[in-house]
């Protein structure tokens, strides 16, 4: 895993932990709003398009599930190569 898959990692496994404590539950939008074609995640904060696009409408219960999967999305993409 390089550096900056690491560091991604940290912030989003400790995003996922606030996220399950407070109200409203933050984005987790990082400002590098790129899609990656391979993989469907954007290259900031591995979310898909739906679930960017859904966001604003989702409850803190949608909001935390989605935040649950970002951490993993990373190993994900690091078995399998992808640049997001």
């Amino acid at each position: 895993m390089t550096p900056a898959r690491r560091r991604l990692l940290s912030e989003l496994v400790r995003g996922a932990a606030a996220a399950h404590i407070v109200s409203p539950v933050p984005s987790p939008c990082r400002s590098i709003c790129k899609m990656d074609r391979t993989s469907g995640y954007c290259e900031g904060c591995l979310r898909t398009i739906e679930e960017i696009a859904g966001w604003s409408k989702a409850d803190d219960v949608e909001r935390r599930r989605i935040w649950a999967l970002l951490p993993s999305r990373v190993t994900q993409l690091c078995e399998e190569g992808s640049e997001a």
